[in-house]
């Protein structure tokens, strides 16, 4: 969970005080310390000192090694060793050993001396049990408490990978460096750049969703090569100041803002405050850089005031870079690509055919072909590589398992994503039609209000079976799928966890069902 909330320790904190009596204080551990009671106070007079201690390490060894507590619970993501978690582990396992061989050595003497312990210090196995128990339960506090005490060393740690990554960057002064952010849409748009751009030219990109500075220094640092043109950067935030400290990095020769949502709306408090923090891409642009913004976000055309020094470019409605003719289904998107001049005059266009579902990626595909414009793209090439594209991982992927029609958007859900998955879901004319959900988060005040909104969207479409992950988080969508003329012809299951709905899902559907999955929250949330 440390390794979860990016070593945060303020986030740990939070999530553990959430916890407190299902991961700390728990039933389990109750339990425990009443089988210890008894066999101190009823049975320790009846068995031997050693038959005490196989009872105990028995019952410590299927207590503590059973999987059963854990099956509805399983890692979504793993704990992965790093050289930070080794960092952090030792000095634990250091701790524990003091812990053990002299903290509860001091204790057992103190209570020698008092004469109504002395019964119960000579019941080594007992005690040893209790210590396993009260360990067991501190053990997030103490990956809090070093967590904490490590900060200085992981910051003098990363200053040295920031080090390297700009002395990189300084010494390849040919090298342009385009910079992605938005609410959402980044991951997508920055692959849509570098399909376009490889076309003519050596890029180096940010794989998946490195977005962080460790993520994007770990890039330059060992993948970036001479040879490389262009390297693309996707700039994520989740509090004030994130998308500046990336700048830092590697300031962009091109910046592309593609929206402002209300996405982490929990740690920003809101919308403006987002807007401001997206807007330093705007701000940190080199002079005489290019600023592509999508200019159907009211709030992204309004930061092309930010700067008179640089070129502008809109894509949109009454942009350079336009679409129109759209046709959105199963079997992907098309649509025509219009080129305008700064005149507004046409000058070229040309039939954009991609496998990439939902009208959202229309709008990624624009930037990309504004930025791809700037390095002398032809359309003909840009519409080339648009048919090649594939779909980014978990962000509509178009999969087929067991029988069923997946369409897996499980990656980090948004209101206007999720409302345009549910429409691709729609557009499906086999089977029935399934969604697996969980809803969304980090909306802060509005997240049970834009929830609901999406109990109303999945109700008024042709989904068939809304199975809903989490009683209490998916309350504001079932009130939403309820609220609906057509959501009574709806079958609503509400399930515990992701494994608990791929079991109902397995049981219920049938080949040839269709199933979205939409958004998959981490362990972190689950409750």
């Amino acid at each position: 969970m440390f390794q979860q909330v990016g070593y945060k320790t303020h986030e740990f904190r939070q999530w553990f005080s959430t916890h407190l009596f299902s991961k700390g204080v728990t039933i389990e551990h109750l339990l425990f310390n009443i089988v210890i009671l008894v066999m101190v106070y009823l049975l320790a007079d009846r068995v031997t000192l050693t038959s005490g201690a196989i009872i105990m390490g028995t019952f410590a060894l299927f207590w503590f090694t059973s999987t059963s507590r854990y099956r509805e619970e399983k890692e979504k993501k793993p704990l992965v060793f790093t050289a930070r978690m080794f960092r952090l582990s030792i000095p634990i396992a250091i701790f524990l050993f003091f812990l053990w061989y002299v903290l509860l050595d001091l204790g057992y003497q103190v209570l020698r001396l008092r004469d109504f312990a002395e019964p119960f210090v000579e019941l080594e196995p007992y005690f040893m049990s209790f210590g396993m128990v009260l360990v067991d339960m501190l053990i997030p506090a103490f990956v809090w408490i070093f967590g904490w005490v490590l900060k200085p060393v992981e910051i003098y740690i990363q200053y040295g990978f920031k080090k390297q990554a700009k002395r990189k960057i300084a010494s390849l002064p040919h090298l342009k460096v385009i910079a992605i952010t938005g609410s959402y849409g980044k991951t997508s748009t920055k692959f849509v750049i570098d399909a376009f751009l490889k076309e003519r030219m050596s890029v180096c990109t940010t794989p998946g969703s490195y977005n962080t500075p460790m993520g994007i220094c770990k890039v330059i640092n060992n993948q970036l090569e001479a040879s490389h043109k262009v390297l693309i950067l996707e700039m994520g935030a989740r509090y004030e100041g994130n998308i500046k400290e990336l700048c830092d990095l590697a300031q962009p020769d091109v910046s592309v803002i593609t929206n402002v949502g209300i996405a982490h709306l929990e740690t920003f408090g809101s919308q403006d405050v987002i807007a401001y923090e997206k807007a330093t891409l705007a701000r940190e642009l080199k002079k005489e850089g290019t600023l592509v913004l999508n200019g159907d976000d009211p709030l992204v055309r309004k930061m092309s005031e930010l700067r008179e020094d640089v070129k502008t470019v809109f894509v949109g409605k009454d942009g350079a870079i336009r679409a129109s003719n759209i046709q959105t289904g199963p079997e992907g998107t098309s649509f025509l690509m219009e080129w305008y001049n700064e005149d507004g005059e046409l000058v070229g266009n040309e039939k954009v055919t991609t496998r990439l579902l939902g009208h959202h990626n229309i709008q990624n595909m624009l930037l990309g072909a504004a930025v791809a414009r700037e390095f002398d793209i032809r359309l003909k090439t840009i519409a080339l590589a648009a048919s090649r594209l594939e779909p980014v991982e978990h962000r509509l992927e178009l999969k087929y398992r067991d029988g069923f029609v997946v369409i897996d958007d499980a990656f980090n859900s948004n209101p206007v994503g999720a409302a345009n998955a549910v429409d691709v879901l729609s557009s499906f004319q086999q089977g029935r039609k399934f969604i697996i959900t969980p809803g969304m988060i980090e909306l802060g005040e509005k997240e049970a209000d834009k929830n609901e909104e999406f109990g109303k969207k999945i109700g008024e479409s042709e989904v068939d079976v809304a199975i809903l992950v989490g009683e209490e988080r998916t309350k504001p969508i079932l009130r939403g799928i309820q609220s609906t003329e057509k959501g009574s012809d709806k079958e609503v299951r509400i399930v515990k966890s992701l494994f608990e709905a791929n079991d109902l899902l397995n049981s219920e559907g049938q080949k040839g069902d269709v199933v979205l999955y939409e958004n998959d929250l981490p362990d972190t949330y689950n409750s």
